[in-house]
């Protein structure tokens, strides 16, 4: 029985051979950690790209003062560059009725870009457009409300609508 013990002992792993492993282990769970953040910092632009993430608010939030602050906060609306944007507009219809405008037969040059075809919308949407009022840097920004109705203009791709370019009173 004792030279089976004996067999078994150095047949083990050693203490000295797992300590040469840690500072592997230590270093893969870094470059884990590196990619991980990496991957959420390259895709952190991506989302709010979308038309719905950045304009459409359905049901609109119940934010009782400052809706405009809050809004542009909350969904971290802001220039490339980390400044204030000036004007920006928050939808206040369900996501179907907007992609409906992809179909709408009122189509015409986009005003800000004339190389874009833009839909407008058949019907006026309930919407938000909050004004600049003070401040330049993200997210020291201070907007005004204005609550009005009018005609959204989109572009659209395949896949429905892409950017709001604008709207008409």
């Amino acid at each position: 029985m004792l030279s089976v013990r004996i067999r078994a002992k150095r047949a083990g792993v050693q203490a000295r051979d797992v300590k040469g492993i840690l500072p592997l282990m230590v270093l893969m769970v870094v470059v884990f950690l590196l990619l991980l953040f990496w991957e959420n910092e390259l895709t952190e632009d991506v989302v709010l790209t979308s038309i719905e993430q950045l304009h459409v608010d359905y049901p609109q939030n119940a934010v009782p003062l400052r809706y405009c602050n809050y809004m542009i906060l909350q969904r971290v609306i802001r220039e490339p560059d980390h400044r204030c944007r000036k004007v920006h507009v928050f939808i206040h219809e369900r996501p179907q009725k907007i992609n409906r405008v992809c179909t709408s037969s009122k189509k015409m040059s986009c005003p800000n870009d004339s190389d874009l075809f833009c839909f407008q919308s058949e019907t006026k949407f309930r919407m938000t457009v909050c004004q600049l009022i003070d401040g330049t840097t993200y997210p020291a920004c201070r907007y005004q409300i204005s609550p009005i109705k009018g005609f959204v203009l989109v572009t659209c791709d395949d896949l429905g609508p892409v950017d709001l370019q604008g709207y008409v009173e």
